[in-house]
This record gives C-alpha cells, structure tokens and sequence, in this order.
C-alpha cells in the first residue's frame, strides 16, 4: 500500500437534499434562500441572478451560499460582540441554480461593517460559488448600486477600477420591494473578481 495525498476532484453536482428546499424531506430545512425572520428589522431586499460558464452558458447545478450582517452591520456569530443573542436572524442562505442558472435570496440589506482595522466596509453580502468542474468553490462580495460607502470600501480598493463593476449588483423595483440583480459569471471577458481567502 502506497501512502500519499487523496486525489481532488471537482465540486458537484449537488443532490437534492443537500440543498434542503423547503420541506420536500423529513427534516427540518437547516439553510433556504429566505433569511427574513419574524423579528428581522432592515429593509427587506431580494438578490437574483444568473450564474454562467466561460462559454456564457447558464450553470443549472450550482450552488451558491451567502453570508452577511443584519441591518445594524453585526453578524451572528460568538466572535461579533455586538450580536443580538435574542435575534434569530441568521445571515446565512444557501441556494442551488435552477435549469436556466438562475437563482434567489430574500433578504435584508446589510449595514455597514468594521474591516479588522476599523474602517467602514460598504454594505455587501458575502458569496461562495460552488460548482461542477471546480476545484475548490470561489469567494466574492456582492455590494450595492447606489452606495456612497463603495467607493472607500477597503476590499474594493483592491480590486482594478475597470474590474469593480463586476461586485456590483444593480437596483430595480418589482412589487414595492428593492430587487438586486447581480450576474456571476465564471470565466470569460466579463468574469466576477473572485478573493483568494
């Protein structure tokens, strides 16, 4: 027997159940694409989308997971002192793409966040990608169209000014309720900047 490292291989496809949708299994739905909780405060936003190959393809068998503060910028996490125990918003969802590569969060916008050095960080969500024929799944943020605070945004800067727009999800209106369109492609010209975390 010859010892050594486990081959890799490629993240996905998802089954079913390992994205939990919504009471189609006996248990309980540990993660959906719905964040709101009954004692959320925040404006209730939706973020949608479309995940695409480097051909421009749509991707049917990705799945995306999100993370990010409440309204007031705190995580839920022991780490963030500033969290509300009694608040049962989490700050994570996860999502599979359907047929056409499309997918949905409902959520609440986020605050503003410190950086670890104290710096205002622009309101964002933050995105793993995972998908078949990946390695290892990517990392982004999702910021928003219209905020002042991107442009001083830390992590942002970082990024080349003619790649920004890439992180950056554009507003419209459906119901009275702000929609986020925010596009992930995966490779290609018009590829989303992706952290290497």
């Amino acid at each position: 027997m010859q010892n050594g490292l486990t081959p890799s291989q490629t993240v996905g496809p998802f089954f079913k159940y390992g994205l939990t949708p919504d009471g189609k299994y006996d248990w309980n739905d540990a993660f959906t694409n719905n964040l709101v909780t009954p004692d959320t405060s925040g404006e209730r936003i939706r973020v949608e989308g479309r995940v695409f190959d480097g051909d421009g393809a749509p991707v049917p068998d990705c799945m995306l997971e999100i993370w990010q503060a409440d309204a007031q910028g705190r995580f839920s996490d022991p780490q963030d002192a500033r969290a509300l125990p009694n608040s049962s918003f989490k700050g994570f969802g996860r999502c599979g793409t359907d047929p056409n590569g499309d997918y949905v969060f409902d959520t609440i916008k986020p605050g503003i966040v410190p950086d670890p050095d104290g710096k205002p960080q622009a309101p964002h969500l933050l995105l793993a990608i995972f998908a078949r024929g990946m390695l290892l799944h990517n990392y982004t943020r999702i910021y928003f169209d219209g905020e002042a605070g991107n442009a001083a945004d830390p992590v942002m800067a970082l990024v080349p000014a003619d790649r920004r727009a890439t992180l950056i999800a554009t507003r419209e209106t459906s119901g009275g309720r702000a929609v986020y369109r925010f596009d992930i492609r995966l490779q290609g010209d018009e590829e989303t900047v992706f952290f290497d975390v």
